[in-house]
């Protein structure tokens, strides 16, 4: 590393693309998309009971449909970050809308769980394709305002992770066919509000740094830092969400109202992502983010002390909430010639979620449960300090 701040020479701001990527009925209907998409993912969890119950399976191996679905995403953000550029972004976006379609019903339809599992990991490919599909586009597509449309977008995300086990609920968890085969029809009609997508991809402007080895060892160093970053900050998002009931309970909580504080986090992550929307036409994406990496390691802090835990989770869940899509627009600026960047932070997002749980467990098992928001704070800081490490080496001369 050389003291000059790094990836200077190739961070340009953000251009505004010659013509619109998106039209209003397109953004409308990316939105639903992502509400599609976390619904799905949520589905599995509270899915568990009529899964074990149809195919006579183990608390262990009825767990193995959201791995499924998780492996499948990681694939479907790598792959089609390939083909992203050499196809039209409509056949991207189509078919991930048609392999989360065909796998969810299939999921629904499965007469064994080993067909289950392989439809899962089909609309995981989808998923992946239309997660990795729009954040690229809204990154990189809406000028000025990219932060903020991937604020909301990403919102909706938030509104579908709360609907999925919400229907479950009503309808009982042995009825999980009928709701994944819901949404799987679902998927189809946004196939018609493809034609509102601009079909090339645009390309942020930006020098080309093939020929400085400096430069690419520079730029190499800051995309190790935001997958660092996105890797940690899921990884919290994901822990505080699995372990937060456990810790609530053993520092004299009710089970009720464990559950419930657990549910206000997940909604404080979708109302976060609304209310920065308009911050990010105001303030960089460097300040929303540490901000957001702050007060994060201040509730988590503040989680540590009983009588204000539940409220220092929904604080947690109101931080962390504009990481993951203001990044995004700022890893483009300082990367722009870096064309598979926001294919690696979004696959690491992916990887983090999966490794937070059996890595938080053994922490855990040396430690005890009550010391869960301190070792979650500990990481919140190791996202503070690659927060405060980007803004250094991406500052503009």
């Amino acid at each position: 590393m050389t003291d000059q701040p790094t990836a200077q020479l190739a961070a340009p701001s953000s251009p505004t693309p010659p013509a619109a990527v998106f039209s209003k009925a397109a953004v409308v209907a990316s939105c639903v998309g992502f509400v599609l998409i976390g619904a799905l993912q949520a589905l599995y969890g509270p899915g568990i009971p009529g899964f074990r119950e149809e195919f006579g399976l183990s608390p262990s191996a009825a767990g193995l449909g959201l791995s499924a679905h998780f492996v499948g995403g990681v694939a479907g953000v790598l792959l089609f970050d390939r083909l992203y550029g050499r196809v039209g972004n409509r056949q991207i976006l189509g078919s991930s809308y048609l392999l989360m379609a065909v796998g969810a019903g299939g999921f629904a339809l499965a007469s064994d769980w080993s067909l289950a599992l392989a439809a899962a990991l089909l609309a995981g490919l989808g998923f992946g394709g239309i997660d990795y599909g729009l954040n690229q586009l809204f990154a990189i597509g809406f000028g000025h305002r990219s932060t903020a449309m991937l604020n909301i977008l990403n919102a909706h995300f938030g509104i579908g992770a709360i609907l999925g086990p919400a229907l479950i609920g009503a309808v009982g968890a042995e009825h999980y066919p009928a709701v994944f085969l819901s949404f799987a029809l679902a998927n189809l009609p946004l196939l018609l509000c493809l034609r509102g997508v601009r079909n090339d991809a645009p390309v942020p402007a930006g020098s080309d740094t093939r020929g400085d080895p400096v430069l690419r060892r520079s730029l190499g160093s800051v995309l190790a830092v935001f997958v660092g970053l996105y890797v940690l900050h899921v990884g919290i998002e994901a822990g505080v969400g699995g372990w937060e009931p456990t810790h609530l309970e053993a520092v004299g909580y009710g089970a009720g109202v464990a559950a419930t504080a657990t549910s206000v986090y997940w909604l404080m992550m979708t109302v976060g992502r609304f209310l920065v929307a308009p911050l990010a036409l105001r303030f960089s994406a460097q300040a929303i983010i540490t901000v957001s990496c702050a007060g994060m390691t201040v509730c988590l802090l503040a989680a540590s002390v009983p009588a204000l835990a539940p409220y220092a989770y929904a604080g947690v869940g109101l931080f962390i909430a504009p990481i993951f899509p203001t990044g995004l627009p700022w890893l483009n600026r300082a990367a722009p010639r870096a064309r598979r960047a926001g294919a690696l932070v979004i696959a690491a997002s992916m990887a983090g979620g999966v490794a937070a749980g059996p890595a938080l467990g053994k922490a855990i098992e040396w430690s005890g449960v009550r010391a869960v928001p301190l070792l979650l704070c500990a990481v919140s800081a190791l996202c503070l300090a690659a927060t405060l490490w980007l803004i250094r080496s991406t500052r503009a001369h």
